[in-house]
C-alpha cells in the first residue's frame, strides 16, 4: 500500500476549498435566480391574463369595457352555464341565480349571483373565474363582474352580485356550450386592507 505524496495532501484540502466555495457560489446564484423568478411571476401573470382575457381581475390589471356595441347573431345560439365553487374550509352560500341561459353570440346578457356571509364574522371575499373550454375564454367578455374586485361582507349579509357578458360573435362555430365557473374564498386580512 503506497501512501500518497505530501504534495498531494495539502492540495486536497486547497481542492476541497475551491470546490465548497464553487458549490456556494452556484448555490448563491441559484437562490437568487429563483428569488428573481417569483418577482417576474406578477407581471408575467398580468401580460398573459391581458393577452388571453382571463383571471387577474382582483389585481386590477383587466376594467370593464366603457362601452358595449352590439351585434347579435340571431341565429345562433350558444349555452352558458354557470356554477359556483366555494372551498371545504369556507362557510358561505354562494350560488347562481339561473344555472344557464341561451345567449346569442353579440348580445349583452346579464345575470346574478348570490352569496351570503355565514362565517359569523365580517369578511372580504373574492372570486376567481374560470372558463371551460379554455381555448374559448378570449370570447367570453366580461362588462361588469363582482369578480373584478374583492367583496365586503357584514356578519351574515347577502346580496346579489351582478355579472353582465357578451359572447364574442366570432366565437368558433363547432362551440355550443360555454361553462364559466367561480370559486369563491375569504381573503387575507392583510392583502384585502391594501
Amino acid at each position: 500500500m503506497s501512501e500518497t505524496p505530501d504534495t498531494e495532501r495539502a492540495a486536497t484540502p486547497a481542492r476541497t476549498r475551491r470546490a465548497n466555495r464553487a458549490l456556494v457560489t452556484r448555490l448563491v446564484a441559484f437562490t437568487a435566480g429563483s428569488f428573481a423568478f417569483g418577482f417576474a411571476l406578477v407581471p408575467l401573470y398580468s401580460v398573459l391574463c391581458k393577452v388571453w382575457d382571463t383571471g387577474s381581475r382582483w389585481y386590477g390589471t383587466q376594467t370593464a369595457a366603457a362601452a358595449v356595441v352590439e351585434h347579435p347573431v340571431t341565429d345562433r345560439l350558444v349555452t352558458v352555464e354557470f356554477i359556483a365553487n366555494i372551498p371545504r374550509a369556507g362557510d358561505w352560500e354562494f350560488h347562481p341565480q339561473v344555472n344557464s341561459m341561451q345567449v346569442h353570440p353579440g348580445k349583452l346578457y346579464e345575470t346574478t349571483f348570490y352569496a351570503r356571509n355565514m362565517t359569523g364574522a365580517a369578511v372580504v371575499a373574492q372570486a376567481i373565474p374560470s372558463i371551460a373550454p379554455g381555448s374559448v375564454a378570449r370570447y367570453f367578455r366580461k362588462t361588469e363582474c363582482f369578480c373584478f374586485r374583492p367583496q365586503s361582507f357584514a356578519t351574515g349579509e347577502g346580496r346579489d352580485m351582478p355579472l353582465r357578458f357578451i359572447i364574442d360573435p366570432e366565437l368558433p362555430p363547432d362551440v355550443d356550450r360555454v361553462t364559466l365557473a367561480y370559486s369563491f374564498f375569504d381573503r387575507p386580512q392583510t392583502v384585502a386592507a391594501r
